[in-house]
C-alpha cells in the first residue's frame, strides 16, 4: 500500500529541484490561509452575514405591521425611514413579480431568502441582490399590496470580508514572489553546475565555469572545476607524450623502408615492407584510440552534410543512406566522421552493401549501419567493444586489424552522450544502432 503511494507521489511531484523547494515554502502558505480563511468564513462572516440579515427582515416584518395598523400617515412613515435608516420605500398595486434575480450560489442571496421564507412565507416575497450596485431591492406582499424596498448592502451583508480576503491573500502572494526570487538564485548555480558537467562529460572544455551560491553548492562547483582541469592536464601529457612517441617510432620505420629500397632481394623487400605497413598501420590505430579526439572543439553539424561527405568518399562503392529531415545538432565533427566511416568500411570489407537510415524522436537521433556481410555472433556482441578484441580467423577477412575499429566507434559515440548497440540486420548481415542526444 505504502509503496503504491509512494510511486504515485513520486508521478505527481515535480522533478526539478526549484519546483520541488517552492512546494516546501509554498504549500504551508497556502494551505495556512485556506484553513484560516475557511475559519473566518465559516464561524465569523457567515454568522454575522446571518444575524445582519434576521436584523434586517425584522425591521421589514415591523414596517409592514406599522403600515397596516396606520395607513394615513404615509408620506411621514417613509420620509422617517428614509431619513433615519436610508431606506426606500414605495406602495404599489401591483402583482409580486414571478422573475427574481436570486444567485443561487451568492451567499448573501442564501442567507436573505433563508429569513424572508421563515418570515413571511413562500411565494410571498422578491429580491435582487445585482439589480443595483450598493443597494438591494426587496417586494413583499401584503393583504393585495406590494411593499417595495431599496435597501443598502451594507445591511444585508458585511464589507469587511474582501478586505480580509485581500489581507490574507496579498501577503501569501507577496511572499511566495520573494520565495520565487530567492530560490531561482539559490538554484540557478546548480544549474551551472549540472551543465557545465553534461559539456566536460561530452569532451568539451569547460573554460568559463566559475563557483557560485551558497556555500556547499560553491565548494561542489570549485572541486568539480578542480578534477576537469586534472583531467586536460592528465589527457594533454598524454597526448603530448603519445606525439612523442609517434615521432620516435615513425621515424626509425622511414629509414627501414629507405633501407629496404635499396635492397637488391625485391622478394624480401616486398614482404618486410608489407610487415612494416603493417606496423604503420597498427601504430597509427593505437595513438588513434589513445588520443580519443581530445583536441577537437564541439560544433553545430548538419547530419545530412555529414553523411552526405561521408557518400562521396565512398564514391563506386555499395552505399545507400537515407536522412529525409534536416537535422542539426552539436557535437564533434572529425570524431563522428571517423566512427561513421569506420562502421561503413567495415560493413564494405565484411560484405558488399550497405545501407544508412536516419531517424529522430523528440531528442535522439537514430542512425542504423546495416550491411549484407556474414555478421557477428550475439555472444560476441559485447566483446567487439573492447579493445584489442578480434574475431577468430575464419570469421576476420581483415588480418591487419588490431581490434580498435569498433572500440574507438563506442569511445566517440559515449563521449557525445550516446550510445551504441548490435543486432542482426534484414540484410541478413551486422546492424548497428548510434543513437545521439540533440
Amino acid at each position: 500500500m505504502f509503496s503504491g503511494l509512494n510511486k504515485l507521489i513520486k508521478l505527481v511531484l515535480p522533478k526539478r529541484l526549484f519546483y520541488r523547494a517552492l512546494i516546501i515554502v509554498a504549500a504551508p502558505t497556502i494551505i495556512l490561509q485556506v484553513i484560516i480563511t475557511i475559519v473566518f468564513y465559516d464561524s465569523i462572516w457567515i454568522k454575522a452575514n446571518k444575524n445582519i440579515t434576521r436584523s434586517l427582515v425584522a425591521q421589514l416584518k415591523a414596517i409592514e405591521e406599522v403600515y397596516q395598523n396606520d395607513k394615513k400617515n404615509l408620506d411621514f412613515f417613509t420620509d422617517s425611514y428614509k431619513n433615519n435608516f436610508n431606506f426606500e420605500i414605495g406602495i404599489s398595486k401591483e402583482v409580486l413579480p414571478n422573475y427574481s434575480g436570486e444567485r443561487r450560489f451568492s451567499p448573501m442571496d442564501r442567507s436573505l431568502r433563508r429569513e424572508l421564507k421563515s418570515t413571511f412565507g413562500n411565494n410571498n416575497y422578491s429580491f435582487n441582490t445585482s439589480k443595483f450596485k450598493k443597494a438591494v431591492e426587496i417586494k413583499i406582499k401584503s393583504e393585495g399590496e406590494v411593499l417595495e424596498f431599496l435597501v443598502p448592502k451594507e445591511m444585508v451583508s458585511t464589507s469587511s470580508v474582501r478586505l480580509f480576503v485581500l489581507w490574507t491573500t496579498l501577503p501569501s502572494i507577496v511572499l511566495i514572489v520573494v520565495a520565487l526570487i530567492f530560490l531561482k538564485n539559490q538554484t540557478r548555480p546548480l544549474v551551472k553546475l549540472a551543465k557545465a558537467a553534461e559539456k566536460f562529460g561530452k569532451g568539451d572544455y569547460v573554460n568559463d565555469f566559475r563557483p557560485s551560491g551558497a556555500l556547499e553548492i560553491r565548494k561542489a562547483a570549485y572541486e568539480f572545476d578542480r578534477m576537469a582541469k586534472r583531467i586536460n592536464r592528465h589527457l594533454n601529457q598524454r597526448s603530448e607524450m603519445l606525439s612523442g612517441i609517434s615521432h620516435d617510432l615513425r621515424t626509425p620505420l622511414t629509414r627501414l623502408k629507405l633501407q629496404l629500397e635499396m635492397l637488391s632481394q625485391k622478394d624480401i623487400s616486398r614482404q618486410m615492407s608489407k610487415d612494416i605497413d603493417e606496423m604503420e598501420k597498427m601504430l597509427h590505430d593505437y595513438l588513434q584510440f589513445a588520443k580519443n579526439q581530445t583536441q577537437e572543439k564541439v560544433i553545430k553539424i548538419n547530419l545530412a552534410n555529414l553523411l552526405e561527405e561521408i557518400k562521396q568518399n565512398f564514391l563506386g562503392k555499395n552505399l545507400e543512406i537515407n536522412s529525409q529531415d534536416e537535422i542539426i545538432f552539436r557535437g564533434r565533427y572529425l570524431a563522428l566522421k571517423r566512427s561513421f566511416e569506420n562502421i561503413i568500411q567495415n560493413g564494405l570489407v565484411y560484405g558488399s552493401n550497405v545501407i544508412v537510415n536516419v531517424q529522430k524522436s523528440s531528442n535522439l537521433i537514430f542512425i542504423i549501419f546495416e550491411d549484407d556481410g556474414p555478421g557477428i555472433p550475439e555472444e560476441d556482441y559485447k566483446n567487439v567493444f573492447k579493445p584489442f578484441f578480434r574475431l577468430d580467423k575464419s570469421r576476420s577477412l581483415n588480418n591487419s586489424g588490431v581490434g580498435l575499429g569498433l572500440t574507438i566507434v563506442e569511445d566517440i559515440i559515449n563521449s557525445h552522450g550516446g550510445s551504441v548497440s548490435l543486432a542482426k540486420s534484414k540484410l541478413k548481415g551486422l546492424s548497428v544502432k548510434i543513437s545521439l542526444p540533440f
